[in-house]
C-alpha cells in the first residue's frame, strides 16, 4: 500500500509535524477559536492533497508549510465570514500561542519583533515564519512557488526594514 492510499502514515505524518500548523495558525488568526479552526482546516486540506505529496520531490515538512501557508493565506484574502473574529496578523499579546506548545513569557524586543512582522502582508509573513524557521533559500522558494532569488531579495528587504523598525523603536523608548 503506498502512502495514497494509508491514513495511518498520514496520521503518523502530521503527528510529528503538527508544529508547522499551529505556527502557521497562530501567525494568521487572532482568537484562540480561530486558530483552533484554522489548525483543523489546514489538516483537511493536507488531508484531501495527500495523494498529490510524492516525498521525491519534497520533504514533507515542506509540502505541509506549503499546504499550511496556501489554505492561511486563502482564508485570508477571503475574510472568510464563518471565523469568530478576523484572521489577522498575531498581535503582541498572541505570542504565546505560537508553537504546539505555549511559549516562555518573551522579552520585549521579541515581542516588538513579531509586532513588527504581524504589519507586512501576507506573502512577507510567510517568508519571515520560514526564515525565522532557518528553511534553506531553496525550501522557501519551493514552498512559496517564488524562485530563489526572489525569496534572497524579499528576506533582504525584509531584515532591513525590521532592522529600521526595531532601531526606531528602541530610539524612541531611550
Amino acid at each position: 500500500m503506498s502512502h495514497r492510499q494509508d491514513p495511518r502514515q498520514f496520521q503518523t505524518l502530521l503527528r510529528e509535524h503538527e508544529g508547522i500548523v499551529f505556527k502557521v495558525a497562530g501567525l494568521y488568526a487572532r482568537h484562540a477559536e480561530d486558530r483552533r479552526d484554522l489548525a483543523q482546516e489546514i489538516g483537511l486540506q493536507a488531508w484531501r492533497s495527500f495523494a498529490r505529496f510524492d516525498p521525491r520531490k519534497a520533504k514533507f515538512s515542506t509540502w505541509l508549510y506549503r499546504v499550511a501557508l496556501n489554505v492561511a493565506i486563502s482564508q485570508l484574502r477571503k475574510g472568510s465570514s464563518h471565523w469568530h473574529g478576523t484572521l489577522e496578523p498575531l498581535e503582541r499579546h498572541h505570542l504565546e500561542s505560537i508553537g504546539a506548545e505555549p511559549a516562555p513569557e518573551p522579552d520585549e524586543r521579541l515581542a516588538m519583533l513579531y509586532a513588527f512582522i504581524a504589519q507586512f502582508d501576507a506573502l512577507n509573513r510567510a517568508l519571515i515564519l520560514l526564515y525565522l524557521e532557518d528553511r534553506p533559500y531553496a525550501e522557501i522558494a519551493d514552498i512559496l512557488g517564488v524562485s530563489e532569488t526572489n525569496v534572497a531579495t524579499k528576506i533582504g528587504r525584509i531584515k532591513q526594514t525590521l532592522r529600521a523598525r526595531m532601531t526606531g523603536a528602541q530610539n524612541v523608548g531611550a
